[in-house]
């Protein structure tokens, strides 16, 4: 048999999944497994799939047209083109945006509809954390849904610099996100950090995150690789919605403000006050560190 899955377009949402992409995989024992999706989703997930391909989205439809056909076609999207590709399968799966629960949860559904079964699926994945010398913290400044899920770079140096005293900081981002790690930068009166921002590939991403001993972020995609490593998290929300996308882990401290306009979800303050970020000081997370740790 020959199977194409489609992730999720965003890095948080293929971590999510990839539980259920991996029992998928070992329940079908297709022939060939194609995937299809994103950069960041495709690259996530390759080690499990003898075939990748990265969608063209200037050329969709010369992409369409050379796809190879398959034996079973699934998609963790929701999307018109995702219906369209279904075309070029015998058997077809979409995603059902409509299922309750944590993005885990709703996933795991998915695919126990599918293959019969009734369970849920954690997130794993395919790479080896990597092991430092001395105790690390990492944090992640960066998210790249939008700015409203962003916390202050100087609310992060805060921390940095206090936690410093125990732990060697490494600093993460993706591309795009450089200027948000040098404003951290700026404002550290430390010397045992690196600025890693732009410079991991998400293999790379992957074995740094899973080796930390402790993680603070935004609500992000490397917050959900750190849950699947299992990696002590202090996690700031703001505009998003904690309940379905909070890392999928018993090691975790939420900080968040939970005001009556959050969960907007928006890209942007629609407000333009940012207060579900702008009310959050290093004070709140240095506690939910002290909570974590007890």
């Amino acid at each position: 048999m020959k199977l194409l899955i489609e992730p999720p377009t965003w890095l948080g949402d293929s971590v999510m999944a990839s539980g259920a992409i991996k029992a998928l995989l070992d329940e079908l024992r297709p022939n060939k497994a194609i995937i299809f999706g994103s950069f960041v989703s495709t690259e996530l997930l390759k080690p499990w799939f003898d075939e990748v391909i990265v969608i063209d989205k200037k050329h969709k439809f010369k992409q369409f047209v050379d796809f190879p056909r398959v034996d079973m076609f699934v998609s963790f999207r929701t999307s018109l083109y995702s219906k369209i590709l279904g075309l070029k399968a015998r058997k077809k799966y979409f995603f059902n945006k409509h299922l309750k629960g944590h993005m885990v949860e709703k996933y795991s559904k998915y695919v126990n509809s599918i293959i019969n079964q009734n369970k849920i699926y954690s997130p794993i994945l395919p790479y080896t954390p990597k092991k430092y010398k001395n105790p690390t913290l990492g944090i992640n400044p960066g998210a790249t849904y939008g700015s409203a899920k962003r916390w202050y770079p100087q609310e992060f140096a805060k921390v940095a610099n206090e936690m410093a005293k125990k732990y060697d900081i490494l600093i993460f981002g993706g591309p795009g996100e450089e200027d948000i790690a040098e404003d951290i930068e700026k404002s550290l009166t430390i010397t045992n950090y690196k600025n890693l921002c732009g410079k991991l590939s998400i293999k790379e991403l992957c074995e740094y995150i899973g080796g930390l001993d402790l993680f603070i972020t935004n609500d992000s995609g490397p917050m959900h690789i750190a849950a699947a490593y299992n990696v002590p998290i202090v996690a700031v929300f703001g505009p998003t919605n904690y309940k379905e996308t909070s890392p999928w882990s018993n090691n975790y401290k939420i900080v968040t403000k939970d005001l009556e306009c959050a969960p907007c979800m928006k890209r942007e303050c629609p407000l333009g006050h940012h207060n579900c970020m702008k009310e959050i000081k290093a004070e709140d997370v240095l506690n939910a560190i002290k909570e974590l740790k007890k």
